[in-house]
């Protein structure tokens, strides 16, 4: 089969097109011929050699959810799973291949009417962004900033945050075109990556913008902007960061807490490996069936072929991507 391989950490010319063996499914594992694959930040991250202290090394191949239909079980699995439609996390790595292999239990059967081109943009993106706002405690009625709105994190956190009656103000690159379509998703206020809003980004709901506090911050990017987006938060304010995309934040950030101790500001990481398998899947079936109905919207910036890996990467390095690139084998 044919792999995106990563046989050099840096820029995207270090990912090439291999031909390596099928896998075969181990006991409680099973193999799935891919349809779609998702395109992630987490992929971008590893393969820049950003997390290299955790162990990864050149020959990896990235990419963490796919959807496809499984061909083969392993010891141990019904095979009744042999046919059906499915999305499925691949682990932290080795999704962009034509054959991929997982456990059972990382398996979300995938409704009619709902594509393998939607399913790996919602799939991981969705509950990551229902849970980090239920994380941060948020509740009808407050205001919420999604900082990294144009990925596929940031839209279903703005979509799921409107939806649950945020005020929502999305950050994202200055876009005439990405703000309308995030204001149709449920953003109040959209801002541009230096806090001033775009053109035509109130929508007359309200008046948060670029001066506001927030009492619920979702930050997908991290960096060294992360100290100024604390000192946004209103009294009583939480500060989840759920990507790194932008980098680490410097190490002293945490004195933007102290110097805010009378406001009582809360700051977390939040990452779905610590949200039980079945609850994750619980709310990802939900969400897949909500997307085949209509009620929740993927957005799909481009479907690219497995030979064009290094292209998305490209543009997801620029900074040009809004939603989620997919890649088909």
């Amino acid at each position: 089969m044919r792999a995106v391989v990563v046989e050099r950490f840096g820029d995207p010319s270090g990912m090439v097109v291999r031909d390596v063996a099928d896998p075969v499914p181990d006991a409680g594992r099973v193999l799935v011929r891919t349809e779609a694959i998702g395109v992630g930040g987490v992929d971008a991250v590893i393969r820049r050699g950003a997390l290299g202290s955790f162990g990864f090394e050149p020959g990896l191949i990235p990419g963490n959810e796919v959807a496809g239909t499984v061909t083969a079980v392993g010891d141990g699995v019904d095979a009744s799973w042999i046919g059906r439609r499915v999305w499925a996390f691949t682990g932290t790595t080795g999704g962009y291949v034509e054959l991929a292999t997982t456990g059972v239990e990382h398996l979300t059967v995938l409704p009619e009417g709902l594509s393998s081109i939607d399913a790996v943009t919602l799939g991981s993106s969705g509950p990551v962004a229902h849970f980090a706002l239920s994380h941060a405690h948020f509740a009808a009625g407050e205001s919420v900033l999604i900082r990294g709105a144009a990925g596929s994190i940031g839209i279903a956190a703005v979509e799921l945050a409107s939806q649950g009656g945020a005020k929502v103000v999305a950050v994202t690159t200055s876009s005439a075109q990405r703000g309308r379509r995030l204001r149709e998703l449920g953003a109040t206020v959209v801002l541009d990556r230096t806090g001033q809003p775009d053109d035509g980004s109130h929508s007359g709901n309200g008046s948060h913008g670029e001066s506001d506090a927030f009492d619920v911050i979702i930050d997908i990017v991290g960096g060294e902007a992360i100290p100024t987006f604390i000192d946004r938060l209103a009294p009583n304010g939480r500060m989840v960061v759920v990507g790194v995309v932008g980098g680490m934040p410097s190490p002293d950030f945490g004195m933007a807490l102290m110097r805010s101790f009378r406001k009582s500001l809360s700051f977390a990481a939040f990452s779905l490996d610590t949200v039980p398998v079945g609850e994750r899947d619980i709310v990802r079936a939900a969400q897949f069936d909500a997307a085949a109905s209509g009620g929740l919207h993927p957005v799909v910036h481009s479907v690219l072929n497995l030979d064009q890996a290094a292209d998305a990467h490209r543009q997801m390095d620029d900074g040009t991507v809004f939603g989620r690139i997919v890649l088909t084998p």
